[in-house]
């Protein structure tokens, strides 16, 4: 299930209870370098409401963490004179999600980085793919309409 705010440790840096790099911070939003970073640079951007995960957070919170998401890659764009960088999150355990406070990670992408994204694509066989566009745009109206 994840810690409360009471145990997690990104309320903790929000309250200034636990050390951390601040690279950015609003009063919704705060951003700080990754301790275990992929690559230097690595920066995490977190909502100060405490929100388990991309479906928790409130909808009034998407435009400034896309915000602080711009500015902070951005600026590591610039720093690092980066040819690119993936923003990603992982929401659940199975996805990865290891502290269960919604962020978004930034992570500075090189040329000769030696990572790749290992994917067994699928294919849809017959009309499966009509059939699930189907049922997702009638979840999707329904999501909409309740």
């Amino acid at each position: 299930m994840g810690p409360s705010r009471d145990t997690c440790i990104f309320c903790d840096i929000i309250n200034k209870k636990a050390p951390a790099e601040i690279i950015f911070e609003n009063e919704d939003v705060i951003s700080v370098l990754d301790v275990h970073p992929i690559h230097y640079g690595h920066a995490l951007v977190i909502p100060k409401h405490h929100s388990r995960d991309f479906l928790d957070l409130p909808e009034q919170l998407f435009p400034p963490m896309m915000h602080a998401a711009r500015i902070v890659a951005r600026a590591l764009v610039e720093e690092y004179q980066l040819e690119g960088y993936n923003i990603f999150s992982n929401n659940g355990e199975v996805a990865g999600q290891t502290v269960f406070h919604f962020h978004l990670h930034i992570t500075p992408r090189h040329a000769d980085d030696n990572i790749r994204f290992v994917l067994n694509l699928k294919r849809y066989a017959g009309n499966d793919l009509g059939e699930a566009g189907l049922r997702l745009r009638q979840r999707v109206h329904h999501l909409l309409h309740r």
